[in-house]
């Protein structure tokens, strides 16, 4: 196993910037995910570890030990990549032992690396199979072995469940969980899908334009988000954004007009400490699940909205509403039946303080500090 430290890494095709002084740590045995929107440079990041691309400036070290111009061989490192590459006319076996072959290793050594790996991902009765023969969730087991076999001290994943189809993705992040349980090895998990950043990753670096937004574990990404761009990127339906004014700030309790002229609580943020004051424009961010259909004991953090769309998932309904014309949707999370909600419906929808989010004019959370 091994630890990577990154340290003010840059990365420029001519003289066009793509990866912005990035300094991150990861820890020996960690399961790390980079997620982020197509063209966040995460998968450049992740080769530029991997050796695969020049590094423009800064240090990567592996192990403690500087790597940048360590050929990509060498650095004890193995990459599994979206597209399964697997070699078409060689058995599951000869696919998983061919770098050991070719590393010279001892046929006895060979048979029972690809046998012990082919045990932890559970295709030893596909040995003798050739790819053809496999499904894409098979396929991609067999280039996840075909990496466990060297034995590398770095696992490097760049989108590895792109091509299989949903049922398979959530059988194969079970099987990715597992295997960092049982290898306890470093971990690099490139994605898109924040689905599988937030139940695959011990922590989650979140990325945008080549930069890191946030840092952190999925709890601390989903609950206390560090600006608009994470609190928008993860969940589903993403974060309801509401922009408001404070008018009252007592402490730990800030007051903000909404459109439309309601006055709501946000419990939970230390406006003070941040300079927040009346006449501050700030952005009210809640999510779906955390609001509700007003009962009548709320008296307090009530807004009036309009059903615009209700879609019905079978254990939950999600309730889309507008708010005083506001373009975008509100999305309320609603376990109960919602057959009585239709389009143009009023509703009254109740915000806990605790739940609602600020964040400032710069798009920064306004958090205790």
């Amino acid at each position: 196993m091994a630890s990577v430290s990154l340290r003010n890494i840059v990365k420029h095709y001519d003289k066009t910037p793509v990866i912005h002084g990035i300094d991150l740590d990861i820890a020996d045995g960690e399961f790390m995910v980079f997620v982020g929107p197509s063209g966040c440079g995460k998968s450049t990041l992740l080769r530029m570890i991997a050796g695969l691309e020049s590094i423009s400036d800064g240090a990567l070290h592996i192990g403690g030990m500087l790597a940048n111009d360590i050929a990509p061989a060498q650095r004890k490192l193995a990459m599994v990549f979206q597209s399964y590459a697997l070699y078409p006319h060689m058995t599951v076996y000869e696919n998983m032992a061919f770098a050991l072959k070719l590393a010279g290793h001892k046929p006895a050594e060979v048979q029972a690396a690809v046998e012990r790996a082919a045990d932890i991902l559970q295709i030893a009765p596909l040995l003798k199979r050739k790819p053809k023969e496999l499904s894409g969730g098979q396929r991609q087991r067999v280039a996840i072995g075909r990496a466990i076999v060297r034995k590398p001290e770095v696992f490097l994943f760049d989108e590895p469940l792109s091509n299989l189809d949903a049922s398979l993705r959530v059988q194969m992040r079970v099987e990715l969980s597992r295997l960092h349980k049982e290898l306890n090895t470093t971990m690099i998990y490139v994605t898109h899908d924040q689905v599988e950043a937030m139940t695959l990753g011990q922590r989650i670096v979140v990325f945008n334009g080549g930069r890191i937004e946030q840092v952190g574990t999925p709890h601390q990404l989903y609950n206390a988000p560090a600006n608009l761009f994470v609190a928008g990127f993860l969940g589903t339906p993403k974060m309801n954004f509401i922009p408001g004014e404070v008018v009252a700030v007592d402490g730990g309790r800030v007051s903000v007009r909404l459109p439309g002229g309601a006055i709501v609580h946000a419990g939970s943020v230390a406006g003070a400490s941040f300079g927040t004051q009346p006449g501050d424009q700030v952005t009210l961010g809640v999510r779906a699940e955390h609001l509700s259909i007003a009962a009548p004991q709320h008296e307090d953090n009530v807004i009036q909205v309009e059903v615009g769309h209700v879609e019905y998932l079978g254990d939950q309904s999600i309730v889309y509403t507008t708010l005083d014309g506001l373009p975008g949707m509100i999305a309320v999370k609603h376990n109960a039946e919602a057959a009585a909600l239709h389009a143009g419906s009023p509703v009254q929808v109740y915000l806990p303080p605790s739940r609602c989010l600020l964040f400032g004019a710069d798009g920064r959370a306004l958090q205790h500090a």
